[in-house]
C-alpha cells in the first residue's frame, strides 16, 4: 500500500512539474499571465481582451488539443486536479497515482459530493475546462501551436473538479450562455475565464464580454487566479 504521505509528495511534485512543463511550452503566455494577475484586477484585464466574432468551427477536433490527459511523474492531469480540489483524499493501493475517494465542495452548485472511483460512480465528479475547448477553438486557439493547445488542455488554471451533471449541462457555453448556478462563485468563475483567455491570447465576443463585465462589476477588486 502507498502511504498517504508518500503519495502526497508524488502528487505535489507532479502538480509543480505539470505547471513547469506548461510554462516551458507556453513561453511568454506564462510570464505575461503572472505579471497580469499580480498587477491588475479581473475586470481591468477583461476590458483589455480582444473582442471579435466567433470563427467557424470548421476543422475542430478535441484531438487537436490532446489525445487525453497529460501525465507527469506517473500522475495524469485528472488525478492531480482531483487531489488539488477534493478533501479527505484516499488513493488506490496498486501503486498507480489514482484518487480512490474524496469529498468535493462543488463550486458550481455549492453542494457536497462524495467521490468514489468506479465505472458507475466516477462521473459524479468531472474535470471541467473552464474555457471550453470548442469555445477556445472558435476564439483564437486555431492560431496556437499544437504544444500550446496541449498546454491549454492540461493547464491547472483552466481546470476545476465539479459536479458531473452540471458540467455536462454547460457544454461548450461561454459566459454569455452559461454561468454556474452557485451565484457566489460567479466572480471567481469568470475571473478564471479571463485569466485563461489572457494567458492564451484568446478573444471574447461582445455578448460574452458584456456578461463577464456584468458579473465583475459586483466584485471590482476580484483578482485573477494563477493556478
Amino acid at each position: 500500500m502507498i502511504k498517504i504521505a508518500k503519495t502526497s509528495r508524488y502528487w505535489l511534485i507532479g502538480l509543480v512539474s505539470l505547471a513547469m512543463a506548461i510554462g516551458s511550452v507556453t513561453g511568454s503566455f506564462v510570464s505575461a499571465s503572472i505579471a497580469t494577475a499580480a498587477s491588475k484586477t479581473a475586470v481591468a484585464v477583461a476590458n483589455s481582451l480582444l473582442v471579435k466574432g466567433r470563427a467557424p468551427k470548421t476543422g475542430y477536433s478535441r484531438s487537436l488539443f490532446s489525445d487525453g490527459w497529460g501525465s507527469i511523474n506517473g500522475c495524469d492531469t485528472r488525478n492531480l486536479i482531483l487531489k488539488r480540489d477534493l478533501k479527505s483524499v484516499t488513493w488506490r493501493t496498486n501503486g498507480v497515482c489514482l484518487v480512490a475517494t474524496g469529498v468535493l465542495d462543488d463550486p458550481y452548485t455549492g453542494k457536497r459530493i462524495n467521490f468514489i472511483r468506479g465505472v458507475r460512480t466516477s462521473l459524479a465528479v468531472q474535470i471541467d475546462h473552464v474555457v471550453a475547448v470548442s469555445d477556445a477553438w472558435q476564439k483564437g486557439a486555431q492560431l496556437l501551436t499544437s504544444s500550446q493547445r496541449h498546454s491549454f488542455y492540461n493547464d491547472p488554471l483552466n481546470l476545476l473538479a465539479v459536479d458531473g451533471p452540471t458540467n455536462e449541462s454547460k457544454g461548450d457555453g461561454d459566459a454569455a450562455t452559461w454561468l454556474p448556478p452557485n451565484k457566489s462563485f460567479r466572480c471567481n468563475y469568470v475571473a478564471r475565464q479571463v485569466a485563461v483567455k489572457a494567458k492564451y491570447h484568446l478573444w471574447v465576443t461582445s455578448s460574452e464580454k458584456a456578461a463577464i463585465i456584468g458579473i465583475l462589476v459586483s466584485c471590482p477588486s476580484q483578482k485573477l487566479p494563477v493556478g
